[in-house]
């Protein structure tokens, strides 16, 4: 396997602020337009057994091909979120077909479905893949995902990695004690907190016009933080009781992964400004659990160069080629 085990930027992009905001806005985003138009996506609705509508984007290698790799965005993100579409690029220029899923509640499909999205919905991103693979021939299936996706990726790898035949997982930057990212979130430079409370505001009042029978235009006026909106959204639209429970159940800490089957790599920075790094220390130790610390990348950045080129994005090739074949060899 090719030893760039080290993210090493140049000077100017060391500054952790710079590395995270540059994962989605500026040369990276103005990349990631020219490529989505480049590229012949295909938009898919796949089912879970509870009858869950996911949209996803389908992008084919062309190769009569028998490797994929499902990838996962983050928190109010999208499948054409900046870091999807180019990472997506990168993938399918090494002979990988890429599936790009969106979360309930997220890509613009807030009608499809009534019930909230919520962070412990695993199980429904998990059988939406299947449906996608179902009648397919794929001998080799990878999963990766950025933050939030990132521990969803995990998460689905632990609880149902044998199902979907996954042959490796990869997670950059996932939060592992969402009770303290949180927490972290509200003291970390302000830009982070308002970046977030905006986009899930913004996601809850298209909830709110595609389903107008939920009354919480007020509550949405009023809100002035991320806090207000977990106090008041939490209890009411989850199956949980209050924020620290709902937070504790998609934490990732102690012999949360026991289960994992196949190979999987948390890939994150020591100098992340959004998820506490000290918490992977209290991820149990697993055979099948790579963890790459890297010292620079802040949150998903990984940012080699002024174009916005990622370090993480030849790291997954890597990582994916090393492993095609995995259950042929096992």
């Amino acid at each position: 396997m090719n030893n760039s085990n080290t993210f090493n930027p140049p000077n100017y992009l060391k500054n952790a602020h710079i590395q995270s905001v540059m994962n989605s806005i500026g040369p990276r985003k103005i990349r990631a337009i020219v490529i989505q138009k480049k590229l012949s996506t295909r938009q898919l609705i796949l089912k879970s057994r509870n009858d869950a509508s996911l949209i996803a984007d389908f992008d084919s290698a062309q190769l009569n091909n028998e490797t994929i790799v499902v990838l996962l965005h983050g928190w109010e993100g999208s499948s054409r979120s900046a870091y999807q579409v180019t990472t997506a690029f990168k993938l399918i220029e090494n002979g990988f077909d890429v599936l790009r899923i969106n979360f309930r509640d997220h890509g613009g499909s807030h009608g499809l479905n009534r019930h909230f999205f919520d962070s412990t919905m695993t199980g429904e991103v998990a059988e939406a893949i299947e449906d996608f693979l179902q009648g397919r021939n794929y001998q080799n299936v990878f999963l990766a995902g950025f933050s939030l996706g990132g521990s969803f990726a995990l998460r689905i790898a632990a609880d149902y990695g044998e199902n979907l035949n996954l042959c490796a997982t990869v997670a950059i930057s996932p939060p592992v004690d969402p009770v303290n990212t949180m927490a972290h979130l509200n003291k970390a430079l302000f830009i982070y907190e308002r970046y977030f409370f905006k986009r899930w505001k913004r996601s809850l009042e298209a909830k709110q016009s595609a389903f107008p029978e939920y009354k919480f235009h007020e509550e949405l006026r009023i809100a002035r933080s991320l806090n207000d909106l977990n106090e008041f959204f939490i209890p009411r639209y989850t199956p949980y009781p209050s924020p620290t429970d709902y937070f504790s159940a998609y934490a990732i800490t102690g012999n949360r992964l026991k289960s994992l089957t196949s190979q999987a790599y948390l890939i994150a920075a020591l100098d992340d400004p959004v998820i506490p790094s000290a918490d992977i220390d209290r991820i149990d130790p697993h055979s099948l659990l790579t963890i790459k610390l890297q010292r620079h990348g802040g949150h998903c950045g990984f940012i080699e160069d002024c174009r916005a080129n990622s370090w993480i994005e030849t790291k997954m090739v890597e990582i994916f080629d090393h492993h095609r074949y995995c259950k042929l060899n096992k």
